[in-house]
């Protein structure tokens, strides 16, 4: 269905299906209920064909050449750097510039279930609950003052750099 061969494609499946944890041939695999599904092919090709910049750049970091040259600068005083540089750009630049967006959002369905969480939280325990008839009428309430989430950024930008170990102050001795 998904267009792929397990026992090729997917390695711990074939290791599971080798140790006798189950079964990843497809061919021996009973299919049951609705058999026209076999004869679809959803042509999935994966998360590893179709990458984004970003997810490429995060398998050159977690798993490629940047491993160790990242793991290493984690360890000096370049660390809080992409905290700050992260402080910056979304506090400072992002959501001031940003902000109708932002509001947009907060308006939609997601924005007023999120203001409503509190009183239309589900069970976590109920699986079988379908979701909401109603995310409720109450938006999702956005501060008008630009120069206040520009000095709340500051705020946010100065208590990273106070409280990193590398900009610390050391207790004299």
């Amino acid at each position: 269905l998904m267009g792929f061969d397990p026992l090729k494609d997917l390695k711990y499946i074939r290791l599971a299906h080798d140790a006798g944890l189950g079964c990843g041939d497809v061919s021996q695999i009973e299919i049951v209920g609705d058999l026209d599904a076999l004869d679809e092919k959803w042509n999935f090709v994966g998360p590893f064909k179709k990458m984004t910049f970003a997810s490429r750049c995060q398998h050159l970091i977690y798993w490629g050449p940047l491993k160790k040259p990242v793991e290493w600068s984690l360890k000096t005083i370049l660390a809080p750097w992409s905290y700050i540089a992260s402080v910056i750009y979304h506090d400072l630049y992002w959501y001031p510039k940003h902000y109708s967006r932002v509001k947009e959002i907060s308006n939609s369905d997601w924005g007023r279930l999120f203001a409503n969480w509190e009183q239309l939280e589900l069970p976590s325990d109920d699986l079988l609950i379908p979701g909401w008839d109603s995310v409720g009428d109450k938006p999702l309430e956005l501060s008008k003052e630009t120069k206040g989430m520009i000095k709340k950024g500051f705020k946010v930008l100065g208590g990273a750099i106070k409280e990193a170990p590398e900009f610390k102050k050391k207790p004299k001795k």
